[in-house]
């Protein structure tokens, strides 16, 4: 090196540019404790906010299926809405003419219904509602995703092996990435983790805006959809009247449970 030149610092490495730590991946035993506490909590759930009955329909993650989205169902059945699994088996993400089917789905209910359709997705499942509302915006209501990959390194998840491997696409494909950069819309929240052992909290943010959101919880990917605190701002999230969304508040005794995630990114991020 010569005299008087400095040495340059290589570029720090973003944050959504690598998969949560092996700390985090190994807390996500404590899911069973959030399922627990569904159970424990399931009375003081009937106090959240109730709804006007417009059909809901749920997705779930990776590998999973309607099974693990039950207790989910349940709760937002319990808050007045008429809650529907996704009946396509086990999510293999989009392979098999699954978005067309989904987006049959969705228009079957709105007819039934004769009101439009709001889409709660868990995980790969949140990505997939935020590309259905992208197709179908005028029968989709709102969105909801719970610790979804929605941007940033399509590889900044401990799950993307799985994804290629039951999907067939390639988690760094173009088009795929492409498909999910846009943005829906349609009022659309991302709840996220920033202990999430599974996917990186990064890859969970969308742009916030007039009608968009990120909720910060804490929570682990896999107990995401029996937690009390993300099951309490679905509720919140559900109610909102169909024309009149606001973002959600975090005002008074809320601050304590729903951090800014735009915040410090806490000791167990890195």
């Amino acid at each position: 090196m010569k005299k008087g030149t400095t040495q340059q610092k290589p570029p720090r490495r973003d944050a959504d540019a690598r998969p949560p730590s092996a700390l985090l991946l190994a807390l996500e035993g404590r899911a069973f404790l959030e399922w627990a506490a569904c159970v424990a909590a399931w009375p003081l759930l009937a106090c959240a906010a109730r709804g006007d009955g417009h059909p809901v329909l749920v997705l779930p993650g990776l590998t999973a299926g309607d099974a693990s989205t039950w207790p989910l169902r349940k709760f937002i059945e319990r808050c007045g809405y008429a809650a529907y699994p996704w009946e396509q088996g086990l999510n293999c993400g989009p392979r098999g003419g699954t978005v067309r089917k989904l987006l049959a789905r969705i228009r079957d209910i709105e007819r039934d219904h004769g009101r439009k359709v709001s889409l709660v997705g868990w995980s790969l499942g949140g990505a997939m509602a935020r590309v259905l509302a992208v197709r179908e915006p005028q029968r989709v209501r709102s969105v909801i995703t719970l610790g979804s990959p929605l941007r940033g390194n399509p590889k900044a998840s401990n799950a993307w092996r799985i994804f290629e491997l039951v999907s067939g696409v390639r988690a760094d494909d173009p088009r795929l990435r492409a498909l999910m950069s846009r943005q829906p819309p349609v009022p659309s929240t991302s709840i996220l983790s920033k202990t999430d052992g599974i996917v990186a909290w990064p890859s969970s943010l969308i742009p916030a805006g007039i009608q968009s959101e990120n909720i910060e919880v804490s929570a682990s990917h896999f107990g995401m959809g029996a937690n009390p605190m993300v099951l309490w701002a679905i509720a919140d999230r559900l109610a909102q009247p169909e024309g009149c969304w606001k973002p959600f508040d975090r005002r008074g005794l809320r601050a304590f449970v729903y951090d800014d995630p735009h915040g410090a990114a806490g000791v167990f991020a890195t």
